[in-house]
């Protein structure tokens, strides 16, 4: 289509005449946005289908990744850098009077994920295609992601992320591979020739209607698929007749209403019972529109389906998707012949698993009746594993029936998603070091003592070509200009980077490229706040979904306090700090959300404090996403990666900041572990509990929060001030939740058996940073050791250890 400059302004200067009926002089930013997409998308299609011709006819192994979220983001950058034309389509769009970064903003983020489970989906598809893996992502495709913040006085408010309002030019939908599938009805069980045979009637057919994604590797042309499922009403009303019971009209607009409500939100309430329904309708819908639709690809290759296991690897991203392990084995055995033994034999073969948190609420359970109700094939399946592992746990531990309790897969009427996931996986995986050996000694004991080979580690990681080469251009250019460009492929090679730690050239090239990012943010704040913001000062930054364990509590807790402590000494001399917040709360998520509203009070106060004279400023950014992320991780100096330990599984935002130069101020949790195994102590600020001690004082007891609160003095003037009526509190009570969770509840997650702590490490940070050349060594180092966590890594390991897949060269 275009290989110079030159053709791409020719080309692109017909597609806007042609397509939109438009001169160039009249063209909007839209319009250059969705004419560049489809050029795009165009140009990347020829290669698509080629990959899928090579995998056809090579009959190449396929990983088929499940799960809720992929958290992509803006597609177009990232697009125009694989493809190896981002310089030359931003030198021609201003050569044509336009600039790219003003178009890219004209993309909606893709509503198909929330925080970094997604994220983490959306980093191993990037990989998976640029190391050459025929690997592909299953996913829904809501119509709504999950929401638009907005802050209104303080509080966040949730409106409806219509993120299809424009058309997403990098899907195609495939009307001609739309799948069936069934909800309801019952089971009639028949004899024949010896055997049972089931049958699935009077069920309510749902329409899945595939809408693909094309991912594009980095610099070749393979192109894997992003397969989203989108829920729609079946067009004959008789099709419906066993929920329905008639073709009546009205009962057909609510049959209508109800399936387009499987793929209309991301994560919908489930506090209530009709919540929890349909997020459970929403999973099984993409574990048999995902299966059907790669089995039928499978079919294509004229092979045995004993072979299947050879061709076709499954994975499963957290529990969500363990109905895909059902429905295999329902299939296999209901549709293609097979006897329980060989069904379950491929099925096991086939499926690995991620888990992703020791947190109860990730380790999902479902009411028995519902999915009986509901699934009432898929239940029967479950019974039968749950009835047959039972058995195995009864001949192998004779008597233990406490431990038959632990590990069964229905208990006390719930259905338990992650023993279902281990059961029936070859391989069940967790997402950092300390993460998997908490699993292995303490929450899946029972398991790994039964399967001590199928646990194993596979720490997180990102794609270094959107969070570096992307997100912060200016520093992959002294990368390149530093090293040579064979870190580009090769992540690891970034630890070239350390013999220029000392170089004070270096340093100085590495520390204005900060500043250049910081002061684009600050523009970006100023334009968002109406409030400049010193680009000298720290930039200190929390941005990640807001939960109690993640503790931006303890954050603003200690922001409290700095400012009590500046309006005790107006004259204290300390380093002006910028903190920066991102966050979005669960709409259901109370004590989130009245966090957030914290934060944005101490904002409003400590901002507008003259008294304060600019030492410290708060900002909490509104709507965090990827593209507001691409933003903020280039210009941050801190990184606040301070979740209770033991309790974050792994984090990837750390990774993405210290990528970036930024320095961790953390606990030693999930990956921060591995990382302060790179960096050492020199150059990251820790502080805190350690997770065996935090594990001790929830098996044993032993801390009291009102001991604390009583016995340190900070603590309880920073407490005291949530409830009495002053700055903060301003009379409305609006905190008391904040002040009895930590008091009252014994303060769960370890706010202020931390605080001591961390106060102390702020304090290191605040004089670190006045020694500017040590900070830049200690910055560049952080950047050096990085490469370790590229997702290229991460994605070698789950190939070659996990799925047995291996490049397909085009």
């Amino acid at each position: 289509m275009f290989n110079d400059k030159e053709t791409f302004k020719q080309v692109f200067r017909e597609r806007l005449i042609g397509n939109l009926g438009k001169p160039l002089a009249e063209a909007s930013n839209a319009d250059v946005y969705n004419i560049l997409g489809s050029m795009i998308r165009e140009r990347a299609g020829s290669n698509w289908a080629d990959t899928n011709q090579k995998y056809k006819a090579d009959k190449d192994k396929q990983v088929y990744y499940f799960s809720m979220e992929f958290l992509i983001g803006r597609l177009l950058g990232n697009n125009l850098l694989n493809m190896g034309v981002l310089e030359l389509v931003r030198e021609g769009l201003t050569d044509l009077g336009f600039t790219l970064q003003d178009v890219e903003e004209e993309e909606a983020d893709a509503g198909l994920g929330n925080g970094g489970l997604g994220r983490l989906a959306a980093c191993f598809l990037d990989s998976l295609a640029s190391l050459q893996y025929a690997g592909h992502g299953c996913g829904i495709r809501y119509k709504y992601g999950l929401f638009e913040q907005k802050i209104v006085d303080g509080y966040q408010v949730e409106l409806p992320d219509y993120w299809l309002q424009k058309d997403n030019v990098w899907e195609v939908r495939r009307e001609d591979k739309a799948v069936e599938v069934r909800f309801w009805g019952r089971v009639e069980t028949d004899a024949k020739d010896g055997e049972l045979i089931f049958t699935h009637k009077d069920y309510e057919a749902v329409r899945a209607v595939p809408y693909d994604i094309p991912i594009i590797g980095a610099d070749h042309r393979h192109v894997n698929t992003l397969r989203n499922w989108s829920a729609e009403s079946i067009t004959q009303p008789s099709r419906t007749l066993g929920v329905l019971g008639g073709t009546d009209y009205h009962k057909y607009l609510e049959y209508k209403r109800s399936v387009e409500s499987i793929s209309e939100f991301l994560y919908p309430d489930d506090t209530e019972y009709e919540g929890k329904l349909l997020r459970l309708k929403q999973q099984y819908f993409l574990c048999s529109a995902g299966l059907q639709s790669i089995l039928r690809t499978f079919g294509k290759l004229d092979l045995p389906y004993e072979e299947l296991p050879n061709k076709v690897a499954l994975h499963i991203n957290d529990t969500h998707p363990t109905l895909v392990i059902p429905e295999l084995m329902r299939i296999l055995m209901d549709e293609k012949g097979f006897g329980w033994d060989q069904a379950w034999d491929i099925t096991t073969r086939m499926v690995s698993y991620t888990n992703h948190t020791i947190l109860s609420e990730a380790l999902e359970k479902w009411p028995l009746q519902m999915v009986k109700e509901l699934l009432p094939r898929i239940f029967l399946i479950i019974e039968e594993i749950n009835a047959r592992f039972c058995g195995e746990l009864m001949s192998r531990y004779p008597g233990d029936q406490d431990r038959i309790a632990q590990m069964a897969i229905i208990h006390d009427d719930q259905v338990r998603m992650a023993h279902l996931a281990i059961v029936a996986s070859h391989s069940v995986n967790g997402v950092a070091a300390l993460h998997t050996d908490i699993l292995k000694k303490r929450e899946m004991r029972l398991f790994n003592e039964m399967y001590p080979h199928r646990f194993n580690n596979k720490t997180n990681g990102i794609t270094h070509r959107r969070w570096l080469l992307h997100a912060n251009p200016e520093l992959a250019g002294l990368i390149n200009d530093s090293i040579g460009t064979r870190w580009k492929h090769h992540p690891q090679e970034m630890i070239g980077l350390i013999k220029y730690c000392e170089d004070a050239s270096f340093q100085e090239q590495i520390a204005g490229i900060k500043r250049r990012n910081k002061l684009r943010l600050a523009e970006y704040i100023n334009s968002k706040h109406g409030v400049w913001v010193d680009p000298d000062s720290i930039f200190d930054v929390q941005v990640k979904r807001l939960h109690a364990y993640k503790r931006q509590l303890l954050n603003i807790l200690h922001i409290i306090h700095l400012y009590n402590q500046i309006k005790d000494n107006p004259s204290m001399d300390m380093v002006p700090r910028t903190f920066i917040f991102g966050a979005k709360a669960a709409p259901s998520y109370h004590l989130a959300k009245r966090i957030i509203k914290l934060i944005n009070t101490v904002a409003d106060v400590v901002n507008n404090d003259p008294d304060i004279k600019g030492k410290v400023k708060i900002f909490f950014l509104e709507n965090y996403s990827v593209s507001l992320a691409e933003k903020i991780i280039p210009a941050a100096d801190v990184s606040e990666q301070i979740s209770t330990a033991s309790k974050e599984a792994s984090g990837t935002g750390n990774m993405k900041f210290m990528m970036n130069g930024a320095l961790t101020i953390g606990t030693m949790d999930g990956a921060n572990v591995e990382m302060h195994e790179m960096v050492g102590d020199n150059n990251m600020f820790l502080f805190g509990l350690r997770a065996e001690q935090v594990l001790d004082y929830y098996q044993h007891g032993g801390y009291n929060a009102r001991d604390v609160y009583n016995g340190d003095g900070r603590v309880k003037e920073v407490l005291d001030q949530l409830i009495t009526p002053g700055p903060i509190c301003n009379h409305t009570q609006e905190f008391e939740t904040i002040y009895h969770s930590l008091l009252d509840n014994n303060d769960e997650f370890f706010v202020l058996k931390d605080f001591a702590s961390y106060v102390e490490t702020q304090v290191e940070i605040d004089l670190a940073y006045r020694n500017r050349k040590e900070w830049v060594k200690k910055s560049i180092i952080n950047i050096g050791h990085s490469g370790k966590f590229s997702s290229d890594n991460t994605i070698s390991r789950y190939a070659s250890e996990i799925w047995n897949i291996h490049p397909v060269l085009l």
